[in-house]
Protein backbone atom coordinates (compact mmCIF):
# COMPACT_ATOMS: atom_id res chain seq x y z
CA UNK A 1 0.00 0.00 0.00
CA UNK A 2 0.93 3.64 -0.33
CA UNK A 3 0.46 6.38 2.27
CA UNK A 4 -2.39 8.85 2.09
CA UNK A 5 -1.54 12.23 0.58
CA UNK A 6 0.47 14.59 2.75
CA UNK A 7 2.50 17.79 2.47
CA UNK A 8 6.22 17.58 3.12
CA UNK A 9 8.16 20.22 5.08
CA UNK A 10 11.90 20.21 5.78
CA UNK A 11 12.87 21.97 9.00
CA UNK A 12 16.30 23.55 9.32
CA UNK A 13 16.19 24.11 13.08
CA UNK A 14 14.40 22.90 16.18
CA UNK A 15 12.63 26.25 16.49
CA UNK A 16 11.57 26.02 12.86
CA UNK A 17 10.11 22.56 13.46
CA UNK A 18 8.24 23.80 16.54
CA UNK A 19 6.85 26.73 14.58
CA UNK A 20 5.63 24.41 11.81
CA UNK A 21 3.98 22.07 14.31
CA UNK A 22 2.24 25.04 15.91
CA UNK A 23 1.14 26.54 12.61
CA UNK A 24 -0.20 23.24 11.26
CA UNK A 25 -1.72 22.02 14.52
CA UNK A 26 -5.24 21.62 13.05
CA UNK A 27 -3.98 19.38 10.23
CA UNK A 28 -2.34 16.61 12.30
CA UNK A 29 1.34 17.14 11.46
CA UNK A 30 3.90 14.48 12.34
CA UNK A 31 7.64 14.71 12.82
CA UNK A 32 9.85 12.58 10.61
CA UNK A 33 13.12 11.53 12.24
CA UNK A 34 14.40 8.04 11.40
CA UNK A 35 10.99 7.12 9.97
CA UNK A 36 11.39 3.40 10.65
CA UNK A 37 8.08 3.21 12.55
CA UNK A 38 6.10 6.13 11.14
CA UNK A 39 6.63 5.39 7.45
CA UNK A 40 5.54 1.78 7.89
CA UNK A 41 2.38 2.91 9.70
CA UNK A 42 1.69 5.42 6.93
CA UNK A 43 2.10 2.76 4.25
CA UNK A 44 -0.54 0.64 5.98
CA UNK A 45 -2.75 3.72 6.48
CA UNK A 46 -2.49 3.27 10.25
CA UNK A 47 -1.23 6.87 10.39
CA UNK A 48 -2.50 9.58 8.06
CA UNK A 49 -0.74 12.85 8.87
CA UNK A 50 -1.71 15.78 6.72
CA UNK A 51 1.83 17.15 6.99
CA UNK A 52 5.27 15.64 7.58
CA UNK A 53 7.87 17.85 9.23
CA UNK A 54 11.28 16.39 8.45
CA UNK A 55 13.89 17.09 11.15
CA UNK A 56 16.52 14.65 9.92
CA UNK A 57 18.79 17.49 8.74
CA UNK A 58 18.46 19.72 11.81
CA UNK A 59 22.00 20.34 13.13
CA UNK A 60 22.91 19.57 16.72
CA UNK A 61 20.34 16.83 17.37
CA UNK A 62 22.68 13.86 16.88
CA UNK A 63 25.55 12.80 19.08
CA UNK A 64 26.53 11.22 22.38
CA UNK A 65 28.37 13.12 25.08
CA UNK A 66 29.35 12.74 28.70
CA UNK A 67 28.42 15.50 31.13
CA UNK A 68 30.17 14.52 34.34
CA UNK A 69 28.53 11.29 35.41
CA UNK A 70 25.60 11.91 33.04
CA UNK A 71 25.18 10.62 29.51
CA UNK A 72 23.36 12.76 26.96
CA UNK A 73 22.09 11.24 23.72
CA UNK A 74 20.78 13.52 20.98
CA UNK A 75 17.34 12.70 19.62
CA UNK A 76 18.63 12.05 16.07
CA UNK A 77 21.37 9.68 17.22
CA UNK A 78 20.86 6.34 15.49
CA UNK A 79 20.61 3.01 17.25
CA UNK A 80 23.68 1.89 15.34
CA UNK A 81 25.72 4.84 16.60
CA UNK A 82 24.92 3.84 20.18
CA UNK A 83 25.67 0.19 19.40
CA UNK A 84 29.13 1.09 18.09
CA UNK A 85 29.96 3.67 20.78
CA UNK A 86 32.35 2.96 23.63
CA UNK A 87 30.21 4.08 26.54
CA UNK A 88 32.41 2.49 29.20
CA UNK A 89 31.13 0.16 31.91
CA UNK A 90 28.74 2.74 33.35
CA UNK A 91 26.47 2.80 30.29
CA UNK A 92 27.47 -0.32 28.38
CA UNK A 93 23.92 -1.64 28.88
CA UNK A 94 22.73 0.86 26.24
CA UNK A 95 25.15 -0.36 23.58
CA UNK A 96 24.53 -4.01 24.36
CA UNK A 97 20.76 -3.59 24.19
CA UNK A 98 20.92 -2.29 20.62
CA UNK A 99 21.40 -5.79 19.23
CA UNK A 100 17.73 -6.39 19.98
CA UNK A 101 16.60 -3.48 17.78
CA UNK A 102 15.29 -4.93 14.53
CA UNK A 103 17.83 -5.59 11.79
CA UNK A 104 20.96 -3.67 10.82
CA UNK A 105 19.23 -1.38 8.25
CA UNK A 106 16.69 -0.38 10.92
CA UNK A 107 19.41 0.28 13.48
CA UNK A 108 21.31 2.33 10.92
CA UNK A 109 18.41 4.68 10.15
CA UNK A 110 16.19 4.52 13.23
CA UNK A 111 16.77 7.15 15.90
CA UNK A 112 16.68 7.20 19.69
CA UNK A 113 14.28 10.13 19.86
CA UNK A 114 12.00 8.61 17.24
CA UNK A 115 11.72 5.39 19.21
CA UNK A 116 10.99 7.25 22.45
CA UNK A 117 8.33 9.39 20.77
CA UNK A 118 6.69 6.36 19.11
CA UNK A 119 6.24 4.83 22.58
CA UNK A 120 5.93 1.17 21.71
CA UNK A 121 5.62 -0.67 25.03
CA UNK A 122 8.18 -3.29 23.94
CA UNK A 123 10.67 -0.86 22.36
CA UNK A 124 14.15 -1.13 23.80
CA UNK A 125 14.68 2.62 24.29
CA UNK A 126 11.38 3.04 26.10
CA UNK A 127 12.25 0.20 28.48
CA UNK A 128 15.79 1.49 29.07
CA UNK A 129 14.57 5.02 29.73
CA UNK A 130 12.12 3.83 32.38
CA UNK A 131 14.52 1.35 33.98
CA UNK A 132 17.33 3.90 34.27
CA UNK A 133 15.19 6.92 35.25
CA UNK A 134 16.10 8.89 32.14
CA UNK A 135 14.86 12.39 31.39
CA UNK A 136 13.37 13.34 28.03
CA UNK A 137 14.19 16.91 27.05
CA UNK A 138 11.63 18.50 24.71
CA UNK A 139 11.38 21.92 23.10
CA UNK A 140 8.08 23.67 22.41
CA UNK A 141 6.74 27.19 21.92
CA UNK A 142 7.45 28.07 25.57
CA UNK A 143 11.01 26.76 25.47
CA UNK A 144 12.55 23.55 26.80
CA UNK A 145 11.23 21.28 29.50
CA UNK A 146 12.24 17.94 30.97
CA UNK A 147 9.95 14.96 31.49
CA UNK A 148 10.94 11.99 33.60
CA UNK A 149 10.60 8.71 31.75
CA UNK A 150 8.27 7.42 34.46
CA UNK A 151 5.82 10.21 33.58
CA UNK A 152 6.41 10.23 29.84
CA UNK A 153 4.72 7.02 28.66
CA UNK A 154 0.96 7.25 29.18
CA UNK A 155 -0.48 4.33 27.21
CA UNK A 156 -0.31 2.58 23.84
CA UNK A 157 1.74 4.85 21.55
CA UNK A 158 0.80 7.77 23.82
CA UNK A 159 3.17 10.13 25.62
CA UNK A 160 3.21 13.32 27.66
CA UNK A 161 4.76 15.12 24.68
CA UNK A 162 2.64 18.03 23.45
CA UNK A 163 1.71 18.06 19.74
CA UNK A 164 3.94 21.10 19.14
CA UNK A 165 7.00 19.78 21.02
CA UNK A 166 10.15 18.20 19.63
CA UNK A 167 12.35 15.78 21.58
CA UNK A 168 15.85 17.24 21.73
CA UNK A 169 17.79 14.72 23.81
CA UNK A 170 17.55 11.91 26.33
CA UNK A 171 19.57 12.28 29.52
CA UNK A 172 20.72 9.37 31.68
CA UNK A 173 21.66 10.91 35.01
CA UNK A 174 23.16 7.96 36.82
CA UNK A 175 25.60 5.21 35.85
CA UNK A 176 24.14 1.73 35.50
CA UNK A 177 27.11 -0.66 35.52
CA UNK A 178 24.96 -3.59 36.68
CA UNK A 179 22.01 -3.41 34.31
CA UNK A 180 20.90 -5.56 31.38
CA UNK A 181 18.05 -5.89 28.90
CA UNK A 182 16.89 -9.04 27.16
CA UNK A 183 13.83 -10.12 25.19
CA UNK A 184 12.18 -12.88 23.20
CA UNK A 185 10.72 -12.77 19.70
CA UNK A 186 9.65 -15.65 17.48
CA UNK A 187 12.20 -14.57 14.86
CA UNK A 188 15.34 -12.52 15.11
CA UNK A 189 14.51 -8.87 14.45
CA UNK A 190 10.76 -9.21 15.05
CA UNK A 191 8.97 -7.19 17.69
CA UNK A 192 9.46 -8.74 21.11
CA UNK A 193 6.65 -10.75 22.64
CA UNK A 194 8.08 -10.04 26.09
CA UNK A 195 11.12 -8.01 27.14
CA UNK A 196 12.71 -7.61 30.55
CA UNK A 197 15.38 -5.37 31.99
CA UNK A 198 17.03 -5.38 35.39
CA UNK A 199 19.16 -2.93 37.34
CA UNK A 200 20.80 -4.62 40.30
CA UNK A 201 21.90 -1.34 41.86
CA UNK A 202 18.32 -0.12 42.30
CA UNK A 203 16.64 -3.52 42.52
CA UNK A 204 14.36 -2.50 39.64
CA UNK A 205 12.86 -4.59 36.87
CA UNK A 206 11.12 -3.25 33.76
CA UNK A 207 8.84 -5.34 31.55
CA UNK A 208 7.62 -4.89 28.00
CA UNK A 209 4.78 -6.75 26.33
CA UNK A 210 2.72 -7.13 29.51
CA UNK A 211 1.05 -3.70 29.70
CA UNK A 212 0.18 -0.77 27.47
CA UNK A 213 3.38 1.00 28.52
CA UNK A 214 6.72 -0.13 30.00
CA UNK A 215 5.99 -1.61 33.41
CA UNK A 216 8.46 -0.74 36.17
CA UNK A 217 8.59 -3.02 39.21
CA UNK A 218 10.42 -1.41 42.12
CA UNK A 219 11.37 -2.93 44.46
CA UNK A 220 11.14 -6.18 42.54
CA UNK A 221 10.69 -9.59 44.11
CA UNK A 222 11.65 -12.94 42.64
CA UNK A 223 10.99 -13.75 39.01
CA UNK A 224 8.14 -16.03 40.10
CA UNK A 225 6.61 -13.29 42.23
CA UNK A 226 6.83 -10.74 39.45
CA UNK A 227 5.26 -13.08 36.90
CA UNK A 228 2.54 -14.22 39.29
CA UNK A 229 1.44 -10.66 40.09
CA UNK A 230 0.77 -9.74 36.46
CA UNK A 231 -2.85 -9.44 35.38
CA UNK A 232 -2.34 -10.87 31.91
CA UNK A 233 -5.03 -11.85 29.42
CA UNK A 234 -4.85 -14.28 26.55
CA UNK A 235 -3.95 -12.61 23.26
CA UNK A 236 -3.88 -14.09 19.75
CA UNK A 237 -0.73 -16.17 19.48
CA UNK A 238 0.43 -15.22 22.99
CA UNK A 239 -1.63 -16.81 25.77
CA UNK A 240 -1.29 -15.34 29.25
CA UNK A 241 0.39 -18.46 30.63
CA UNK A 242 2.96 -18.38 27.84
CA UNK A 243 3.87 -14.74 28.43
CA UNK A 244 3.99 -15.29 32.19
CA UNK A 245 6.51 -18.07 31.60
CA UNK A 246 8.56 -15.75 29.39
CA UNK A 247 8.56 -13.13 32.15
CA UNK A 248 9.96 -15.65 34.64
CA UNK A 249 12.71 -16.71 32.26
CA UNK A 250 13.65 -13.24 31.01
CA UNK A 251 13.71 -11.57 34.43
CA UNK A 252 16.06 -14.28 35.69
CA UNK A 253 18.19 -13.97 32.55
CA UNK A 254 18.38 -10.16 32.74
CA UNK A 255 19.45 -10.33 36.38
CA UNK A 256 22.10 -12.93 35.60
CA UNK A 257 23.49 -10.84 32.75
CA UNK A 258 23.42 -7.70 34.88
CA UNK A 259 25.49 -9.54 37.44
CA UNK A 260 28.11 -10.47 34.87
CA UNK A 261 26.89 -13.97 34.18
CA UNK A 262 25.95 -15.36 30.78
CA UNK A 263 22.35 -15.98 31.83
Amino acid sequence: MKPAAFTYHRASSVRGAVDLLTELADEEPKLLAGGQSLVAMMNFRMARPGHLVDITHVPGLAGIRRDGSRLRIGALTTHRAVEKADLGPDFAVLSRAMRWVGHLPIRTRGTVGGSIAHADATAEWCLLAVLLDARIVAEGPAGRREIGAGDFFLGPFTTALEPDEVIVEIVFDRPAPRAALTEYADRRGDFAIVAAGADLDTGSVVLGGVATEPLLVRPAGTADEIAGALGLRDEPGAPAAYRRGLVRTLVARARAQAGGQDG
